[in-house]
């Protein structure tokens, strides 16, 4: 059994290897049997771009590998359903130094007022107040 988890474990992240990263994310890999590969994916929207990307996948998993002649594709509404309980990775905020911030003093007063400018003195008094 823990053969098997392993084996699925290395089919889905080579799968996820050979996807666009948001079609990624969404795909399971729900079985491989006799060479037909069936995923499984959240909606009609997802699994219309996996069957156009269906022979690339199954060439991409031929090369590593994986003896993969079919890609089908389930719609598991169940898998939108876990989407909408994940918690939204967390933003990384990397905060300006003060290189940057003589750089935008800089810009702020070569502009012209206007939106522009109103926006780059909104992040200087942003970023200098902290």
């Amino acid at each position: 059994m823990l053969e098997t988890a392993r084996r699925h474990l290395a089919i889905q992240t080579a799968v996820a290897a050979a996807l666009p990263r948001p079609l990624a994310d969404v795909c399971k890999v729900s079985k491989l049997d006799n060479q037909r590969l069936t995923v499984a994916v959240p909606s009609a929207a997802h699994a219309a771009k996996l069957r156009q990307l269906g022979p690339s996948i199954a060439a991409a998993l031929a090369e590593k590998g994986w003896a993969v002649n079919e890609v089908e594709v389930r719609v598991l509404a169940s898998l939108q359903l876990l989407q909408a309980y994940r918690r939204p990775a967390p933003k990384e905020a990397v905060p300006l130094d003060n290189t940057a911030l003589d750089a935008f003093q800089t810009l702020q007063s070569n502009v012209r007022p206007g939106p522009l400018a109103d926006a780059i003195a909104r992040l200087l008094a942003h970023h200098r107040e902290k």
